[in-house]
C-alpha cells in the first residue's frame, strides 16, 4: 500500500485535477489518495460561518458565490450537467446552508466540524468522478466511516484501536487498486463530524499509513521539496534532500508549514519513509524524510511567524509566579485553543508568545488573565526561530526590529521583533 496526500493547491481548479490524475495513473497500486478541500476552500467555509454569527450577516451569499466557484470547475471539467456529481455537490452545499441555521445555537465547535467538512467531501467526490471519466478505476471512501475520534471537536483525538480496526477491514476487504478519501476529518462515536486540527490532512495520511503499514507516503506540495526557509518570502532558500524524523518534528513544532506537527510521529512508530514532492514537477526527487542517520548535513532552519501577541503576567501583589499561577495559565490556554510559541519565566513574571487566530480568543484569554493577574501585551510582533544557528545570523535579524525577547538553546534560537 501507498498513501498519496494532495493540499488544496493541488486541486484548485479544473486544470489542477487534470494533472493531479495524470500524477495518479502513473503510481503505483494499491493506492490511498488523501485529498485537501480545494483551492481556499476551508478559509472561505469559516468566513461563511464567521458571517453567520454577526446580527445582519448574510453567509447565505457568501455560500453561494463558493458553490458558484466549484460550480465552475465542475462545468470545465464535465460536459453535461447531468453528471451525478454536479447533483451530490449542491445537495453538500445546501445541507451546509441548512446546518448553520439549525445549529446556531449549538456549541461553535461542534458546528464548525460539521460546516468545515464539507470542503473535503466536496473534493473528493469531484476528483473521483474525474478520474472514473477518464477511465481511472478508483472508489470513493468517506473516511468518516473509517477514523474514530472523541467529541474535542477541532482539535480530535483518534481512537487509533477502533480506527485501525476499522481501516484494515475495509481496504483489505475491497479490493479495487485506488481509493480516493478525505483528509483532516473524521467522526466521533456518536457519527457527528469532526476535524482533526487545522492543515490535518498530511496527519490523515500518516495514520492511514501507520494502520496499513505503507510502504511509503507522498506529500504532493507545490514545492520541490522542503527547504531552509519558506521561499514565498525569501529569494536565496536550499531545498534540502534529506532529513531525518526528529529534525522535521522540531522543525514543525516551531512552525514550519509545509508539513503538519502531528504527521511524524506515526511514521517514525512503524518506520515508514515520507517524501515531500512537487506536483508540478513530478519527476524530481524532493526531499525523503526517514530514520535517524539520514541527514548528512545541519543548515540553518529559519521559520518567521508574524502577527504575533507576546503577553506577560506577573501577580499584583509582586509575588513570585508559582507552579499554581502556571497551571490557571495553561488551563486557559487549552481552553481557548491557544499555542504557546515561546514561553520565558522570570522570578515575578511569565512571558509567552501565541499566534493571532481567527475570531476573538487573544482577546478573550487576556480579558480572564487580567482577573489574576497583571498583564501586560505587544500586538503585531514577529517570531524569528533560527534552527543550527549563528551568530551572524542572530545578529542580522537582531538589526530587523527591537528584540523584545530572546532565547538560545544548543541548536534553536528564537528572537521576538516589533
Amino acid at each position: 500500500m501507498i498513501v498519496y496526500k494532495f493540499g488544496g493547491a493541488s486541486v484548485k481548479n479544473a486544470d489542477a485535477v487534470k494533472n493531479l490524475a495524470q500524477i495518479i495513473v502513473r503510481a503505483k497500486r494499491p493506492l490511498i489518495v488523501v485529498i485537501s478541500a480545494m483551492g481556499k476552500t476551508t478559509n472561505g467555509l469559516e468566513a461563511i460561518l464567521d458571517e453567520s454569527r454577526k446580527p445582519n450577516g448574510n453567509s447565505d451569499f457568501l455560500l453561494e458565490q463558493l458553490f458558484v466557484q466549484h460550480r465552475s470547475i465542475l462545468d470545465a471539467l464535465f460536459d453535461k450537467p447531468d453528471h451525478p456529481v454536479y447533483a451530490f455537490v449542491k445537495r453538500l452545499f445546501d445541507e451546509a446552508a441548512t446546518t448553520i441555521k439549525e445549529y446556531a445555537d449549538r456549541d461553535y465547535n461542534f458546528l464548525y466540524d460539521r460546516v468545515i467538512s464539507i470542503g473535503e467531501l466536496v473534493s473528493t467526490q469531484i476528483v473521483s468522478a474525474w478520474l472514473a471519466k477518464e477511465g481511472i478505476d478508483n472508489q470513493w471512501t468517506d473516511i468518516r466511516d473509517l477514523l474514530k475520534t472523541d467529541s474535542n471537536y477541532r482539535e480530535a483525538i483518534v481512537d487509533s484501536e477502533v480506527s485501525g480496526e476499522n481501516c484494515r477491514h475495509y481496504f483489505q476487504k475491497n479490493a479495487t487498486g485506488c481509493y480516493i478519501t478525505q483528509g483532516f476529518i473524521g467522526s466521533d462515536q456518536a457519527g457527528h463530524t469532526t476535524t482533526l486540527g487545522r492543515e490535518g490532512s498530511d496527519y490523515t495520511a500518516a495514520l492511514l499509513a501507520y494502520f496499513l503499514d505503507a510502504e511509503e507516503v507522498i506529500l504532493w506540495k507545490d514545492v520541490e521539496g522542503i527547504y531552509n526557509a519558506d521561499p514565498a518570502f525569501f529569494k536565496e532558500v536550499q531545498k534540502v534532500e534529506k532529513l531525518d524524523y526528529q529534525e522535521v518534528i522540531e522543525l514543525t513544532y516551531y512552525g514550519a508549514k509545509v508539513i503538519h506537527p502531528k504527521t511524524i510521529k506515526p511514521l517514525y512508530d512503524k518506520q515508514i519513509p515520507l517524501y515531500v514532492k512537487s506536483f508540478h514537477a513530478p519527476e524530481k526527487s524532493g526531499t525523503t524524510v526517514g530514520s535517524q542517520g539520514l541527514q548528512t548535513e545541519r543548515l540553518p532552519f529559519i521559520i518567521v511567524l508574524e502577527n504575533q501577541v507576546l503577553i506577560s503576567i506577573s501577580n499584583k501583589d509582586l509575588s513570585f509566579i508559582s507552579e499554581f499561577n502556571l497551571i490557571r495559565l495553561f488551563d486557559l490556554l487549552h481552553s481557548f485553543r491557544v499555542k504557546a510559541n515561546l514561553m520565558q519565566h522570570s522570578a515575578i513574571s511569565f512571558s509567552f508568545c501565541v499566534d493571532t487566530p481567527r475570531g476573538q480568543a487573544v482577546e478573550e484569554l487576556i480579558r480572564q488573565l487580567q482577573k489574576d493577574f497583571r498583564v501586560l501585551y505587544n500586538k503585531g510582533l514577529r517570531l524569528v526561530t533560527i534552527r543550527n544557528y549563528t551568530q551572524e545570523l542572530i545578529n542580522d535579524w537582531s538589526e530587523n526590529g527591537q528584540v523584545l525577547v530572546e532565547q538560545r538553546s544548543r541548536y534553536t534560537a528564537q528572537l521576538v521583533l516589533t
